[in-house]
């Protein structure tokens, strides 16, 4: 979508002999070359109507159309020089997946966000339910998204991924040794590049197909003197909004509507200035699958009460907007930026029959509202060094609370059949500053060092600092070949909403009484890690990579669904290893692409430290704190493949992912079998109209064997309920350009 055209108007009077002379008719934009103005001729002719001259002179005016060219050319500038000298990816092990290779994946655009990224190295498949739906490098939520440079704040744990896929133009993922600009959530790091759209444009899509998926969307964008903007905005219904919890076909009662906007503009000042503003809102509403033949446990209401008629649902909402600003003068850049987010999760249980099955219905209403400023500098000192640093700081106030319908015990510890009602409502402010600052030495042109100091500060729920040196060697040895080691420390602040303690003397004397009264405050992380790397690019369109890591943590953060209310609690172990090694490979040559990632990773924790009561039982609690155990996220091996090829209008795609399962059972010591899944598409482009906008369709099939598995054997630590992976499903895509 992203195209360039010429822009500022030139008027030329051209005098010339009017006998035999005829004026051109105006180029078409769509068949002017991308490289060459576009004129619009008109005549300044004085000469009354009806009347052509034979002897006099007319003035013709041509309009060459620059300015969008102008405009592109400047915002390309600042561009790179945010991507290469303000923020740049030096010793982060990185995968990028550019707008040709998103559209070419089986479900093109409609590809969730979090689906996108099982496509890369490392990154094992999770249920919607836990936040976000997928864990890089086996750790939990620690993932920072950032769009064109800037970091969107923190939410909350939310159903299923809030970002859509429709205005990437590029995506980077960053893990291992990461730069110091980059802070407090450092598994990995989502950096979306928007798409940009001078001309005014878009498209309209129609996606659908099983379980009564229907999902219409819009792009459009556009440039106005010196502002662009881009807008996009989709709407989905279907049947199957979580993961079901059966291994049938359809699930029960998992219906989901949602809507989703993000809007994009900048505007330049000069050359050297820009302002950049964006929003996006995202409104999901879920019922909470159903799982077919638990009994109800007898306490409470009637004994033959079916558990595939429970009626629970959740309502998540997210809202923000970010104003910066980022300039260039001379040899410095900076770029500063305020954000605001408010989020809120609204869990409402089925009050009869989570008291019949569960003893207790709770209902939890989590709201944060956020704002902060970030801040970021660099100066290029000389041809060895460029000196970077920064600043960011928020503030976040949040209200958690939990409703709870629980059946109180009588003197024996027996539950009684009539319930009763406890108000758990735990309001907070608090907040996390931090900053930076690193040199980048160009030691020799093939060798660079890069080394950094972060310093981070939190007040939450615990008040706590540390001081994170960061170095990297980035070597390239001949042409072709990148080697890259580093050493960072990390710091990684629990998320507020998720660390609230409950006070667990209001349930005393009920059901909910807890069998550990331990509830030490969450703490953050703090963690050494390790990574080297090569990459190789081994024929034209051909490059591969490998890259190993070793990352050792104590107060290791985990976060888990403990209890019927589909909501995240976090904990923390006290230590924690993680080791691993990836490899990749990529292939693009035409219209053929083609790539292979494989993975083996082990995170293993020991001991409890926080939030004790979340664990429940007593021997499992004493076996884990003398015990390494799996981390409840980690999955031995996971890999993904995919290959795709364009032929003039028609696109074949196929890609799959594999998992060795999750972790299950007693202190996480069982793991899941593992599990395959195949995607396919093909789809054309029409050409119906006369403005040779493409009218596109695309047939896709998800799961394509239909083979049945597991995500969650509801067994393991901080699990509730099952997840299975989606059934076989077929779709249909409808995309008209305009």
């Amino acid at each position: 979508m992203t195209h360039l055209t010429s822009g500022f108007s030139v008027s030329v009077v051209l005098l010339a002999t009017a006998a035999g002379v005829t004026a051109p008719a105006a180029a078409s934009p769509d068949s002017a070359p991308d490289d060459s103005p576009r004129a619009q001729l008109s005549y300044a002719d004085s000469t009354p109507p009806g009347r052509v001259p034979n002897d006099d002179l007319v003035e013709v005016v041509v309009q060459a159309l620059r300015l969008t060219e102008s405009l592109a050319n400047k915002n390309k500038a600042l561009d790179e020089r945010r991507d290469e000298e303000l923020l740049p990816k030096l010793g982060a092990t990185t995968y990028n997946v550019d707008q040709a290779a998103l559209e070419a994946l089986p479900q093109g655009k409609n590809t969730p966000l979090d689906k996108l990224l099982l496509q890369t190295p490392g990154i094992s498949y999770d249920s919607a339910i836990s936040n976000p739906d997928f864990h890089v490098r086996n750790e939990y939520a620690n993932v920072q998204y950032r769009v064109n440079g800037i970091q969107l704040p923190d939410g909350v744990s939310a159903l299923g991924p809030v970002l859509e896929t429709g205005f990437i133009a590029n995506l980077t993922l960053l893990d291992g040794t990461l730069p110091a600009q980059y802070g407090l959530r450092t598994a990995g790091v989502v950096d979306i590049t928007t798409k940009t759209e001078f001309d005014p444009g878009g498209n309209l899509d129609l996606y659908g197909g099983s379980w009564g998926t229907l999902s219409p969307s819009i792009e459009y964008g556009g440039g106005a003197g010196q502002t662009q903007y881009f807008l996009t905005g989709r709407y989905l219904q279907s049947e199957q909004g979580l993961e079901n919890a059966t291994p049938l076909e359809n699930p029960i009662h998992d219906r989901t509507a949602q809507e989703k906007f993000f809007g994009y503009g900048s505007t330049l000042f000069g050359d050297s200035s820009r302002l950049t503003y964006m929003t996006g809102v995202f409104v999901g509403q879920f019922q909470i699958p159903d799982v077919v033949g638990q009994a109800p446990l007898g306490d409470f209401g009637s004994d033959t009460l079916s558990s595939s008629s429970l009626n629970e649902h959740e309502t998540d909402r997210l809202f923000f907007g970010i104003v910066a600003l980022q300039t260039h003068y001379d040899e410095v850049d900076t770029q500063f930026s305020v954000f605001t987010r408010y989020a809120t999760i609204d869990f409402v249980p089925d009050v009869y029959g989570d008291l019949a099955f569960n003893d207790v219905a709770s209902n939890v209403v989590r709201k944060s509202l956020l704002n902060g400023a970030e801040f970021d500098a660099a100066d290029h000192l000389s041809d060895a060094h460029t000196l970077r640093a920064g600043l960011t700081f928020s503030i976040e106030k949040t209200q958690v609370q939990d409703l709870a319908t629980v059946l109180p015990l009588d003197a024996d510890g027996n539950p009684l059949p009539t319930p009763v009602t406890v108000n758990d409502y735990t309001p907070k402010t608090g907040w996390i500053a931090g900053g930076y600052v690193q040199d980048e030495w160009r030691i020799r042109p093939d060798l660079t060092l890069n080394t950094g100091l972060r310093f981070d500060q939190m007040d939450q729920f615990v008040s706590a600092n540390q001081v994170s040196p960061r170095i990297t060697l980035i070597y390239k040895p001949v042409t072709d070949t990148t080697l890259h080691a580093g050493v960072s420390r990390y710091f990684t602040p629990p998320m507020q909403a998720q660390a609230t303690q409950n006070n667990l003397a209001l349930f005393q004397n009920t059901v909910q009484q807890p069998a550990i009264p331990l509830d030490d405050p969450v703490r953050p992380e703090r963690a050494t890690y390790f990574d080297v790397g090569v990459d190789q690019k081994l024929l034209p369109g051909l490059a591969a990579a490998l890259d190993a890591y070793y990352k050792r943590s104590t107060d290791t953060l985990d976060d888990g669904q403990f209890g019927q209310a589909v909501v995240l609690n976090q904990f923390n172990y006290a230590d924690g290893f993680s080791r691993g090694a990836e490899f990749k490979i990529n292939y693009y040559q035409g219209g053929f692409r083609a790539y292979t990632n494989v993975a083996h990773e082990i995170t293993m924790v020991k001991n409890v430290v926080s939030n004790q009561y979340l664990i429940g039982d007593p021997v499992e609690l004493a076996y884990l704190a003398t015990t390494y155990t799996y981390a409840s996220d980690a999955q031995t091996i996971t890999a993904s493949t995919g290959a795709s090829y364009r032929w003039h209008d028609m696109l074949a795609s196929i890609d799959g992912i594999y998992g060795s399962g999750l972790r299950a059972g007693y202190a996480n010591e069982q793991h899941l079998p593992g599990y395959t899944q195949w995607n396919a598409a093909i789809g054309r482009d029409f050409y119906p109209w006369n403005d040779q906008k493409p009218f596109t369709l695309r047939l896709s099939v998800i799961n394509l064997f239909d083979r049945s598995y597991v995500l969650r054997g509801a067994s393991g630590i901080g699990e509730f309920a099952p997840q299975y992976g989606p059934r076989r499903g077929l779709f249909a895509e409808l995309t008209q350009q305009f």
